[in-house]
C-alpha cells in the first residue's frame, strides 16, 4: 500500500486531543481519516476528512463505522470490543488488536496477564463488588492502606483512590474493582514502546512523572528521567518484556513504579499515544503520534532519540472554575525560551479537566524544569 498516493482510509475511534494530535501527523501522508466521537464538539472534528457522532460502546455504531475503513485504531480504551472482533474476522485491520484491548480494558484481567507472564507488578485482590472489600478487611484478608481501582472506565485520576480507612470506602462505585498493594515507590516512570506489524520494535527514553497530590494526574513529564543508566535500562527491559507478551501493534505506554529498593514494577499500560509522550512532538526526532502511524501502517519506525531535554506540563482546569474556557497569561509563557503551548480546543473547562499541555525544551534539563515551574505558576485555565 502506497500511503502517499492512495484512497486509503484510516478510522479512529475517539475524537479527543490525542486524535487531534495524531491527525496533525496524517497530513504528512495521502490518507483519508474518518473519526467517530460521542461529542459533536470533539477537538479532532476540525482536522479529519469525515466526522461521525456516535456511542463508542454501542456495537452497531462501532461495527458500521469500522466497515468503512481499511485500518482502525483508537485513542481511548472504552470502546465496544465485540464489534472490533467481528470487524477483524471480516478483514478490517484493527491495531492494537481486539484481543489486547479486551485484556487491557479491565484492570483485573490486565493484572492477571502480568502474573501469567511472570512480569513484575504489585500484589492485588479482585472483588466482584466493592462491598466485599469491607468483609475482606474484617476477616483479615486485606489491610489498609491499599489502592482501590475500578476495573473499568477509569481515566485521568477517576476510578482510583487510596484507601487508608473504612471511611474512604464510602461513596465509591459499587461494581467490580481491585485492591492493590500501596507501593512505597521513589518515582513513577513510563516507557513508550512502538511495534509495527513486521515486528520491528523501538523504545523511547524513560520518562519521569510528577503527579498532582490530590487529582492523581500527571503535572510534569520529564524526559529523560533523572536516573542512573542501569535503572533506566532495567525500566526499558521491563517495558520491552511487556510489549513482547502482548505482541501488540502500535504504541504501548508502560507506566512503572521505581521502588525504594530499586525494583521496577508495572503499574498499568495504555495501547495508544499517551500523556507521557507529548513532549516527543518538540523534543524527539519522531513524535509518538507519527510513530503510532508508522507502526499501524507497517512503515519503518522512526528514530526515538531526543534532540533536546523535554518537559511537558499538563494544562488542567483550575479549581472552582466551570464554564467557557479562558487561558490566562498565555502570551507571558510564550515569551519564555523553548516554550510551546498546545491547546486542545475543548470549549468547556472544569476542575482538573485536561485542556492542553505545554512543552519546554532546553539542552539543560534542569533549566527546562525551572522554566516548567514558571509556566505552571503563570498560566491559568479559568472560565
Amino acid at each position: 500500500m502506497n500511503y502517499f498516493s492512495s484512497d486509503f482510509k484510516l478510522g479512529i475511534l475517539g475524537g479527543g486531543q490525542l486524535d487531534k494530535m495524531l491527525l496533525n501527523e496524517t497530513r504528512k501522508f495521502d490518507i483519508q481519516t474518518y473519526v467517530i466521537d460521542p461529542s459533536a464538539e470533539a477537538p479532532s472534528k476540525i482536522a479529519c476528512n469525515k466526522f461521525f457522532q456516535g456511542d463508542l460502546m454501542d456495537f452497531d455504531t462501532v461495527y458500521n463505522f469500522g466497515k468503512q475503513v481499511d485500518v482502525l485504531t483508537f485513542e481511548i480504551e472504552n470502546v465496544n470490543v465485540d464489534a472490533l472482533e467481528k470487524l477483524e474476522r471480516e478483514g478490517v485491520k484493527v491495531y492494537p488488536s481486539s484481543k489486547n484491548l479486551r485484556t487491557i480494558q479491565n484492570k483485573a484481567t490486565q493484572k492477571l496477564f502480568y502474573l501469567d507472564h511472570n512480569l513484575p507488578t504489585s500484589t492485588f485482590s479482585r472483588f466482584a463488588y466493592a462491598s466485599e472489600i469491607e468483609d475482606a478487611i474484617a476477616n483479615g484478608g486485606l489491610k489498609c492502606p491499599f489502592v482501590w481501582k475500578s476495573t473499568q472506565f477509569g481515566y485521568d485520576g477517576t476510578g482510583v483512590k487510596i484507601v487508608r480507612s473504612l471511611q474512604d470506602l464510602e461513596h465509591l462505585p459499587k461494581g467490580e474493582c481491585i485492591a492493590e498493594e500501596l507501593v512505597d515507590f521513589k518515582t513513577e516512570l513510563a516507557v513508550i514502546v512502538a511495534r509495527n506489524t513486521s515486528g520491528e520494535v523501538k523504545t523511547y527514553p524513560v520518562v519521569e512523572m510528577e503527579f498532582h497530590p490530590e487529582a492523581n494526574q500527571v503535572e510534569y513529564v520529564i524526559c529523560p528521567a533523572r536516573l542512573p543508566e542501569a535503572i533506566a535500562k532495567k525500566a526499558q527491559d521491563v517495558a520491552l518484556a511487556v510489549s513482547k507478551a502482548y505482541n501488540h501493534v502500535g504504541l504501548l505506554a508502560v507506566e512503572l513504579f521505581l521502588t525504594k529498593d530499586d525494583k521496577i514494577l508495572i503499574n498499568e499500560v495504555a495501547p495508544r499515544p499517551h500523556n507521557s509522550g507529548h513532549q516527543t512532538i518538540e523534543a524527539s526526532y519522531t513524535s509518538q503520534f507519527e510513530q503510532h502511524l508508522r507502526a499501524i501502517l507497517n512503515l519503518p519506525l522512526g528514530e526515538t532519540k531526543s534532540k533536546l531535554g523535554g518537559i511537558m506540563v499538563n494544562l488542567v482546569g483550575a479549581e472552582n472554575y466551570t464554564g467557557d474556557v479562558i487561558y490566562e497569561n498565555i502570551e507571558a509563557i510564550m515569551k519564555m525560551e523553548g516554550v510551546t503551548p498546545h491547546i486542545y480546543g475543548k470549549k468547556q473547562t472544569r476542575p482538573f479537566r485536561k485542556m492542553g499541555h505545554v512543552t519546554i525544551v532546553n539542552e539543560n534539563l534542569n533549566t527546562a524544569r525551572e522554566v516548567a515551574e514558571k509556566v505552571k505558576n503563570t498560566i491559568r485555565v479559568i472560565s
